[in-house]
């Protein structure tokens, strides 16, 4: 999704989850949202608690879940999400068609549709928004799109924008792909493809920056604005709050009306506002290919059959031992869940011996981490379940908030990433890896994975899609890449009796445009604050 990329090393722990929740769909089944259904008279400044930190609100270089959340009511593309079912809403595409074989997409842009300044958003406006977003440096989500013809080309200098799949005809933009891509409408709703003018004070969303300071971030209804009749909230202020304990009792007090992840549940006073779920994500480490030890599959696989798998995913509400969240009907993969000291030793000294290195020699280890606590415990559990290998893991502190735009241009062996999945499918995870792919950071190159993904891409079977994605993550975790840690949770305070248009989804995106008041009776500020 979103993703959009997630926070870094985001990682829930039983003991900060003290309370548990019915479904949100119990109690709000009955709204998909609606604006027609809002009272005017209700509504007012929606004040929302986030994490301090420094937003790139470009969405062609965005990279984190706390920005999509907010670019995606900020800029606007084809696409959008539906706020419970996630699945594609036509935004700026009033109507699309997909020719028989598949590999034709033709879309109808909304007459109505305007930029914030007032200038019409045509075709065109979206082919610049997609062109642009391939030479940009730093790029994350580039590669996405090169399913569609002679856009990769482009993109890495070798071919004309005008040899690109993408023709406009006044309000009619045609979109031709090289490979079907039955995914296209999902991967569309993500940021990195709204429709950006290039100016970062012009908007294609519901919303437009009114505010933008260390202190908060508020955001205005955009009036020009194809749907704004059916945008309930004028203006969104989000503050950006520290300390987990003052964010509770803003909370606590009806001074915020929802707490975006910085969250203690344990200080939260209406047990019922607490909302919890499962998110399409992974948090993970892997491997990086720049030292030639590392990059031989048969030094790391030594180290996974040593890893501390129990101690590694002690407490988390839901351990991984594989890097795709579990689909419906996607083919279970082996994972990685058994530690073996014997066997690994026994891996180590084959590996020793096919490259010539003395069994007695040192190996150092580099390991980026975010500078926290929690990531210098991972460290030194790792550097004692590898020293007797004869590995010296180095562990390197990185500033949070700088870790990942950091990886990339590191040296280090071993990396920390949390990831939420960008749409729902398989591929989200898979493209981290594929060789040429703008999100790819680690240098990792295999041909069978490359050609199980390529082969993926050409079939329209979507069971057998779906067999060649699981045997290409079968190959990545079998060359030891990577080690799945646990599944990413998400955790939020807000009130769905008086806020409707909030539900908990899988990619944890909550649009701002179907955000509404509801007519409320309970107590607003209990008389016992907990802070």
């Amino acid at each position: 999704m979103t993703k959009k990329i997630a926070a870094v090393l985001c990682c829930f722990t039983v003991f900060s989850l003290l309370f548990a929740q019915e479904s949100d769909f119990a109690d709000l089944e009955e709204e998909t949202q609606t604006q027609s259904k809002f009272d005017p008279a209700l509504q007012r400044t929606f004040i929302m608690a986030a994490s301090p930190a420094k937003l790139e609100l470009n969405p062609l270089l965005s990279n984190y879940s706390n920005e999509a959340q907010i670019i995606n009511s900020l800029q606007e593309g084809l696409f959008n999400y539906n706020p419970n079912t996630l699945e594609p809403v036509p935004a700026l595409a009033k109507s699309y068609k997909i020719s028989r074989d598949k590999k034709r997409w033709t879309f109808v842009i909304r007459n109505d549709a305007r930029f914030s300044d007032g200038t019409p958003i045509t075709a065109q406006s979206v082919i610049d928004s997609w062109l642009a977003l391939q030479k940009t440096p730093g790029a994350p989500y580039a590669s996405l799109i090169d399913c569609i013809s002679g856009i990769k080309e482009y993109r890495e200098t070798k071919g004309q924008h005008t040899q690109v799949g993408l023709k406009a005809k006044g309000q009619t933009l045609t979109v031709t792909l090289k490979t079907p891509a039955a995914h296209l409408s999902r991967l569309l709703c993500h940021h990195a493809f709204s429709v950006y003018s290039g100016n970062p004070e012009v908007f294609s969303g519901p919303y437009t920056v009114k505010e933008n300071t260390d202190e908060k971030l508020v955001l205005t209804k955009n009036e020009q604005y194809w749907d704004k009749d059916n945008v309930a909230i004028k203006e969104i202020d989000i503050q950006f709050v520290e300390d987990k304990a003052d964010a509770a009792w803003l909370f606590n007090t009806g001074r915020t009306d929802w707490i975006y992840s910085n969250l203690d549940a344990s200080k939260i006073l209406n047990k019922d506002s607490i909302r919890i779920s499962a998110v399409f994500g992974t948090s993970y480490y892997f491997f990086t290919c720049r030292n030639p030890v590392w990059d031989n599959s048969e030094f790391r696989n030594a180290l996974l059959a040593a890893a501390p798998w129990t101690k590694l995913r002690e407490g988390l509400i839901s351990p991984a031992v594989s890097l795709v969240y579990p689909l419906a009907g996607y083919p279970q993969v082996e994972g990685l869940s058994e530690t073996n000291e014997e066997e690994a030793l026994e891996l180590m000294e084959t590996a020793r011996e096919k490259a010539g290195i003395p069994q007695d020699k040192i190996l150092d280890l580099t390991f980026g981490i975010a500078d926290n606590e929690y990531m210098m415990e991972v460290a030194l559990k790792l550097r004692e379940a590898w020293a007797p290998l004869g590995v010296n893991l180095i562990p390197f502190k990185i500033k949070e908030d700088l870790y990942l735009n950091s990886i990339p241009y590191l040296k280090y062996d071993l990396f920390c990433y949390s990831w939420i999945g960008d749409f729902a499918d398989p591929l989200t995870f898979l493209e981290l890896f594929k060789e040429g792919s703008t999100l790819n950071t680690t240098d990792w190159h295999n041909e069978k994975f490359n050609q199980l993904l390529k082969t993926a891409e050409e079939t329209t079977d979507q069971v057998q899609r779906y067999k060649l994605l699981s045997q290409a993550e079968q190959v990545l975790l079998d060359d030891g890449m990577i080690l799945p840690i646990g599944h990413s949770v998400s955790l939020h305070a807000i009130n769905p009796k008086e806020i409707g248009g909030w539900y908990t989804n899988a990619l944890d995106i909550h649009p701002f445009k179907y955000l509404f008041f509801k007519e409320y009776e309970g107590v607003q500020a209990p008389n016992i604050v907990k802070r």
